[in-house]
C-alpha cells in the first residue's frame, strides 16, 4: 500500500552502480590477455593495463583498487618477461604510466567512497527530519481505516510544500490536509510550522473551527516573521468521532474533497473560506461553522491537493480525478491511494507539483 512516506534500509540511499560497470576490469583484462594470444610473441601486450586502476576505481573501494594495480604491473612484467622485452625503455615507461595511474585510482576510489559515505549520511539525517516532519500514515486511527500518499515535485527532496497529519484525540480522529504557497525550504519552514500547531492544539481544543482558526494565526505570525505578506495555506480539516454515522469538515481555500461510494462520487458540500494566514481579512462574524457530512460504511473521504487535480498530461489537459476513480470499482482507501499513485504517474508523467492524498472510511469491523 502506497503510504507517505517510508523509511528505507541505509543501503538504498547508497548511488546504485550499473551491473556492467563492475565488469569493466574483467573485460579490459581479458581483452589484453587475447591480444597477446593472438599478436606475435615479439610484442607484450600489457599496455592496455596501464587503465586497469582507473577502471577498477569506478566500481571498487581503494584496497581493490590498490590490488587491481598491483596484479596489473606484476601481470605487465610477466608478459613483457615472456616476450623477452621486460628491461626495454618504452615498457618500463608503461610500468610507470599503470604505477601513476593506480596511485590515480586509488584516490579517486578512496574519495568516490568518502562521497558515497557523506551522501549516505546526509540522506539518512534528511529522511529521519522527514519522518520528523510528516510521520508516515497510520493504517487505522480511532474507528477509521486510513491510507495516504505523498509524492515531492522533485525527486531530490523528500518534503515539499504540501503537509498532512492524522491525529487520533479525545475528540475524535482529526485530520489536516494542506498546502503552502510557495516553494523550496521557506515552504518546508511553513510545512514544518503548521503541522506543530496542529500537533499541539488538536489534543486540546475542542472546536474544529477554533482548532483552524489557531493554525490560521500561525501561519500568520510566520509570516510576520519572515516579512511576508503573502503567505498562506490551503487545509482542509475533518473530525470523526468514533461510532459516528458523520464527519465534520471545514475547508480553509482548500480543494474540494470528494466522497465515494454509494455507486457514484460527490464532492462535500462545504464553505470554502479564506485560507490559513488570511483569516483577518474576512469578517469575523461571518466565520461558518464545521460541516457535518454523513460517511455511512463503504464509503471513503478523499483529501487531496492540486498536484493530482492539476497534473497535465502531454496537451496540457488536467487530470480527470472523478472520471477516473468511477472506473475503479472499490472505495477501499488502500485501492484508491495504490490507483493514484500510478494512474497519476501515468497520466501526467513527471510530477510539477507536490502531491498529497488521504483516504478515510469507517472501520467496520
Amino acid at each position: 500500500m502506497p503510504t507517505a512516506p517510508h523509511p528505507s534500509r541505509p543501503a538504498a540511499l547508497e548511488p546504485k552502480v550499473p551491473r556492467w560497470v563492475p565488469w569493466l576490469p574483467v573485460l579490459l583484462l581479458v581483452l589484453d590477455l587475447v591480444a597477446e594470444a593472438v599478436v606475435p610473441h615479439a610484442v607484450a601486450a600489457g599496455f592496455l593495463l596501464t587503465a586497469l586502476p582507473v577502471v577498477a576505481a569506478f566500481s571498487y573501494g581503494p584496497v581493490l583498487t590498490a590490488v587491481t594495480t598491483a596484479g596489473s604491473l606484476a601481470l605487465q612484467l610477466a608478459l613483457a618477461l615472456r616476450a623477452g622485452h621486460v628491461d626495454e625503455q618504452h615498457h618500463v615507461w608503461v610500468y610507470i604510466a599503470t604505477l601513476l595511474s593506480g596511485v590515480m585510482g586509488t584516490a579517486l576510489s578512496w574519495q568516490r567512497t568518502r562521497q558515497n559515505r557523506n551522501l549516505l549520511q546526509a540522506r539518512t539525517v534528511a529522511e529521519t527530519l522527514q519522518r520528523t516532519v510528516l510521520r508516515p500514515v497510520p493504517e487505522r486511527a480511532g474507528g477509521l481505516r486510513v491510507a495516504g500518499l505523498y509524492r515531492p515535485a522533485r525527486a531530490d527532496v523528500l518534503v515539499g510544500g504540501d503537509l498532512y497529519e492524522v491525529c487520533d484525540t479525545r475528540f475524535g480522529v482529526r485530520v489536516l490536509l494542506g498546502d503552502v504557497r510557495g516553494k523550496g525550504l521557506g515552504a518546508v519552514r511553513t510545512v514544518a510550522d503548521v503541522l506543530g500547531a496542529f500537533r499541539a492544539a488538536a489534543h486540546d481544543t475542542p472546536g474544529l473551527v477554533e482548532l483552524a482558526d489557531q493554525l490560521d494565526r500561525a501561519v500568520l505570525r510566520d509570516a510576520a516573521d519572515r516579512g511576508d505578506d503573502e503567505l498562506f495555506v490551503t487545509a482542509v480539516l475533518l473530525q470523526y468521532r468514533p461510532g459516528s454515522d458523520c464527519v465534520e469538515i471545514v475547508n480553509r481555500g482548500h480543494t474540494t474533497p470528494l466522497l465515494l461510494g454509494g455507486g457514484g462520487i460527490a464532492p462535500l458540500s462545504c464553505a470554502d473560506e479564506l485560507p490559513l494566514g488570511l483569516g483577518h481579512l474576512g469578517p469575523a462574524d461571518e466565520r461558518s461553522k464545521a460541516i457535518a457530512v454523513p460517511l455511512p460504511p463503504g464509503h471513503t473521504v478523499l483529501l487531496y491537493t492540486d498536484g493530482v487535480s492539476e497534473a497535465r498530461d502531454t496537451t496540457g489537459a488536467f487530470y480527470p480525478l472523478a472520471p477516473r476513480l468511477a472506473g475503479l470499482g472499490t472505495t477501499a482507501p488502500d485501492r484508491v491511494v495504490s490507483f493514484l499513485a500510478q494512474d497519476v504517474h501515468r497520466y501526467a508523467g513527471l510530477l510539477a507539483d507536490d502531491l498529497a492524498v488521504l483516504a478515510l472510511t469507517p472501520d467496520v469491523p
